[in-house]
């Protein structure tokens, strides 16, 4: 289904892998992006890809992130037809390794900046609308060397069901993708910590990461984009409330 004329989507963490994946697959749909990060020089670089897309730096992690959002979707006027929530998580470490500050910190960037899109966006969301955002698979089912991704996600989850409890009734659906660990330049830096933390060989780490699911190979940040622009279609509508599993098989609890 394309999108209306006038209709736009707005990506929060759109300078990262899985963001850009995301903006070139609604952008090829012919819906317009405005595309939100805190660095305008990757913004600008990102906007002279394709003119539907309106660069917008903000810091997520801050209330501004609010008002500077709502200005860039006036701006552009019509209804919010997706707002998609992409921003991965500046922190890591285990339980004994963890800063307790930065798990404030990445609660503060993950969750709160999940209400700062939703405040920025809302007054523009209309039947059909989707309300995105990205969960990783530890907030489901924990590993004993992330303590941030799996409290933090854990938050993202609750969060994002009460989204829909709110806004099920208004006609806009809510849409918790949980992809796991995913092929990207992100998780190779993780797996560099890992390895370091553990004095393990950084192959072992990710081989690791590999065996997790059953297909035997992570996901790409193409078929997590894939998944996010399937949501445009009307039938999706269905999918309101519910987490899609994106993880090759590697999610194993019963939800």
């Amino acid at each position: 289904m394309s999108p209306e004329p006038g209709e736009q989507a707005v990506v929060v963490g759109a300078t990262g892998t899985i963001g850009r994946a995301v903006i070139r697959r609604l952008t090829r749909r012919g819906l317009a992006v405005v595309a939100v990060a805190r660095s305008k020089d990757a913004l600008d670089e990102l906007a002279a890809e394709h003119e539907l897309i309106t660069p917008c730096p903000a810091d997520i992690g801050s209330n501004e992130a609010i008002q500077a959002i709502s200005t860039a979707v006036a701006g552009r006027g019509g209804p919010v037809r997706m707002a998609v929530f992409a921003a991965g998580l500046p922190v890591r470490g285990s339980a004994d390794t963890i800063d307790p500050d930065a798990l404030a910190t990445g609660a503060n960037i993950k969750a709160g900046g999940l209400l700062r899109l939703l405040h920025a966006v809302r007054d523009r969301l209309v039947p059909g609308s989707r309300f995105v955002t990205f969960a990783g698979s530890l907030g489901l089912e924990p590993r004993a060397h992330e303590a941030g991704p799996g409290a933090v996600n854990a938050a993202v989850f609750n969060l994002m069901r009460q989204i829909s409890l709110l806004y099920g009734p208004r006609g806009v659906t809510a849409h918790t993708l949980s992809p796991g660990p995913a092929d990207t330049p992100r998780l190779r830096r993780i797996v560099a910590a890992v390895a370091a933390e553990r004095g393990a060989a950084e192959d072992e780490v990710w081989q690791e990461y590999v065996a997790q699911n059953s297909l035997g190979r992570l996901p790409t940040t193409d078929e997590l984009a894939w998944a996010v622009e399937m949501l445009l279609d009307p039938e999706a509508s269905v999918l309101h409330g519910s987490v899609l599993y994106l993880d090759a098989g590697g999610h194993r609890g019963i939800h």
